[in-house]
């Protein structure tokens, strides 16, 4: 199932997405009396997500609150994260090479430990909404269509068997970065975490709602021009992989969002390299949980 954060009649709701994809209803008149995504996430049981389910291929007309698609505003499913996102660098092997490439640095086409980065997120973008281009500062502005999961309950020393049950669902991440910056300090932080860089969404797809561990196509599209076409099961370091090394060192609150990496053809991949300007509008799309789009303002 999906659930949505949305605006409507200017109010912010948790919803659920109809099995057809024409109706949200708010999840506060189906029985679990969420406010926000976040203690959706943190407090919701086995039974209410079984209940939800089943809602979800029900017709709207009794369901109180319920909406048409297109009279709601999908906001990002978590506006505002409590945590900075973890993210992974360089996690699909073609996109390392094309890294490498880029930096004019040999390639010995192994990676044999994950690289770990944060992303500062103060707010999220939402479909539609548009990302800064930062002029001022930054000169080439890229993107990374990835694939992101959501930590559904607090994960310490979880064995890579048992990563499935702290993953609540999935959703997409646009990692917009400033390459010019990132280059420049040697580090990932500032690059990646201007205002605007962390377009999310369209929802929260449930860990139950598609195989594990999820082997779904991931693709961008720059102004209609596909430009990244994988699919998550060429990730090097897996979901289990992922959560349990990190729960092994920290402890990985409910609702902690983590970043899985991005494809070969983002724009340092090109030669020349094609990074975004102003007026350009990139798509990311991953299998099942749908697509977001963002003009560059």
């Amino acid at each position: 199932m999906k659930l949505v954060t949305y605006r409507v009649e200017h109010k912010i709701r948790v919803g659920l997405v109809s099995e057809d994809h024409e109706w949200v209803f708010p999840i506060e008149s189906i029985g679990p009396e969420y406010k926000t995504m976040l203690e959706a996430i943190r407090q919701m049981t086995d039974s209410e997500k079984q209940l939800l389910e089943y809602t979800a291929r029900q017709e709207p007309y009794g369901i109180r609150g319920a909406a048409r698609m297109e009279d709601v505003t999908l906001l990002p499913p978590i506006p505002v994260p409590e945590q900075d996102v973890i993210c992974l660098g360089i996690n699909y092997m073609a996109h390392a090479e094309e890294s490498a490439r880029y930096k004019n640095e040999d390639f010995a086409g192994e990676r044999p430990h994950a690289v770990y980065f944060s992303k500062r997120v103060n707010r999220a973008v939402a479909d539609g909404e548009a990302i800064p281009a930062h002029t001022d500062i930054v000169d080439s502005l890229d993107y990374e269509a990835e694939l992101a999961i959501i930590i559904g309950k607090d994960a310490k020393d979880v064995l890579p068997e048992q990563a499935k049950d702290y993953i609540f669902g999935y959703t997409i991440i646009n990692d917009v970065s400033a390459r010019n910056i990132q280059n420049r300090h040697q580090q990932w932080y500032f690059g990646k975490s201007l205002d605007g860089f962390t377009p999310m969404g369209p929802c929260i797809l449930t860990t139950e709602s598609v195989p594990y561990p999820p082997r779904l196509g991931i693709r961008s599209y720059v102004n209609g021009e596909l430009r990244q076409d994988s699919n998550t099961s060429l990730l090097i370091f897996g979901l289990d992989h992922i959560v349990s090394e990190l729960s092994r060192g920290m402890t990985l609150k409910a609702g902690t969002i983590i970043s899985t990496g991005t494809p070969a053809g983002a724009g340092i991949g090109f030669t020349p390299p094609r990074f975004l300007k102003s007026g350009d509008v990139v798509v990311c799309e991953v299998e099942g949980i749908g697509k977001i789009t963002n003009p560059v303002q």
